[in-house]
């Protein structure tokens, strides 16, 4: 069991800008909904090219992040070859160890993943994020006084273990999915966005 994969991360959640749960804090709203997608560029997964590959998560955290417990919908998207979905499943699941399998800890809840359409754009620091049918949102980062993207590092929770975040806010983030419990149509909330790269032998 092994990885080294590559990419981008873009997150949306209905926390206030800055999101509690990155530092240990318990969630604005005493829970938080949340959504997570990897879009791979590079890289392999068990001997499978995962290039192109992207997968989301949709998740109810009931309280403080560290707590676990959360309730999850994984999506793999449509273009994925059945192995690539497989691999990616297993990655997310946390069954090939390493950082991802550090996060997958904190699910309680794992439902059946499901296929669909996935749209995940970057360009120039935003971010597009659509799940067919039950997601869609925008962000785009903050910037400092050089127009330099604002970070966050060495955060207590991380969802791109070794890299900084970059601290973003989502114009809009509208969810449906019944299966997790969300129904949301919200502006101005926080969002994250960052580069990853994930090895583990």
């Amino acid at each position: 069991m092994a990885y080294s994969i590559e990419g981008d991360l873009l997150e949306v959640c209905n926390c206030n800008v800055l999101c509690p749960c990155w530092i240990g804090e318990d969630p604005d709203h005493g829970y938080c909904d949340a959504t997570l997608a990897y879009r791979i560029n590079s890289g392999e997964v068990n001997g499978v090219d995962m290039r192109g590959v992207v997968i989301a998560g949709v998740g109810k955290i009931p309280g403080n992040v560290l707590a676990g417990n959360w309730k999850r919908q994984l999506y793999v998207d449509a273009s994925a070859s059945d192995a690539q979905s497989a691999a990616a499943i297993d990655l997310l699941q946390g069954r090939l160890g390493g950082p991802m399998a550090d996060l997958a800890q904190l699910i309680g809840e794992d439902l059946e993943p499901k296929r669909a359409a996935i749209t995940f754009t970057l360009s120039e620091g935003k971010g597009v994020l659509k799940i067919d049918g039950v997601l869609e949102a925008e962000m785009e980062p903050y910037r400092g006084p050089t127009g330099e993207v604002t970070t966050l590092n060495e955060s207590i929770f991380t969802t791109i273990p070794g890299a900084p975040a970059y601290v973003s806010k989502a114009e809009y983030f509208r969810v449906d999915d019944p299966g997790v419990g969300i129904k949301l149509d919200i502006e101005k909330t926080n969002a994250i966005q960052g580069a990853f790269r994930f090895e583990f032998a």
